[in-house]
């Protein structure tokens, strides 16, 4: 089973796995981008490709909302804010029940349940994280 750590479920589902090389790589770079850049569409623009890449893992898929309240307070925009708490209370429980939206951006003006399409560079790293 290649390098994967899996915790199962008294009844054998699998409810946890790492995330792979590949996708925790350019997940960790889309964060750094998110935390550090000072032009805010550019911090958001890494911030939804974090999320994309999180969903399917539950510690990271709530950090990576933790990250977009901070810097929704940052801006003052209090809508955002309000929604990435909703967003921080659902993240961890759906990705470990693998109940989220698919490509979804994380963005509180965005429908929480609404799938999106993935962009293909990060379909393509999820696919490699796959193998």
């Amino acid at each position: 089973m290649h390098a994967r750590l899996f915790l199962l479920h008294e009844r054998g589902e699998v409810i946890f796995q790492r995330m792979p090389e590949p996708v925790r790589v350019a997940f960790d770079a889309e964060l750094f981008t998110a935390r550090t850049a000072t032009d805010p569409a550019t911090a958001w623009r890494a911030a939804e490709r974090a999320h994309i890449l999180s969903q399917p893992w539950p510690w990271r898929h709530t950090v990576t909302h933790a990250v977009m309240l901070k810097r929704a307070l940052r801006e003052r925009d209090m809508v955002e804010a309000v929604g990435q708490v909703a967003r921080l209370a659902v993240a961890g429980p759906g990705s470990a029940v693998n109940r989220y939206p698919e490509g979804n951006t994380g963005r509180a003006r965005v429908p929480l349940t609404q799938p999106m399409r993935v962009p293909d560079d990060l379909a393509n790293i999820l696919s490699c994280g796959a193998e």
